[in-house]
């Protein structure tokens, strides 16, 4: 999972700037499991300091605020790249393992 999550978190802010308890929300239903705030918001800290994300604080609605996420430019870019390497590592790990060729 840790191999993929960031990938993961960059597929959901896709779908526009949103912030981190929606993520692990959004990750939760696709399947994913839950997904620990310690997990979650160092990978988004890491993903902001490569230039991936953009932060941005907005004032809650009757509560504290949030920091919201988007993704930049070459957060797309890398979101393509790397669901491209992962397709290619999926088909050929999934080719591999279910293979009925026994090894000599």
């Amino acid at each position: 999972m840790r191999g993929v999550l960031s990938l993961c978190a960059l597929r959901v802010l896709v779908d526009g700037p949103t912030y981190g308890y929606d993520i692990a929300q959004r990750l939760a239903a696709a399947g994913l499991g839950e997904i620990k705030g310690g997990t979650l918001y160092p990978l988004l800290g890491r993903l902001h300091g490569a230039g991936l994300l953009d932060e941005e604080w907005r004032p809650g609605d009757g509560g504290p605020g949030r920091k919201y996420y988007a993704l930049t430019a070459a957060g797309h870019e890398h979101l393509r790249d790397e669901s491209a390497r992962w397709s290619r590592f999926a088909q050929l790990t999934q080719t591999f393992v279910t293979s009925q060729e026994a090894s000599p």
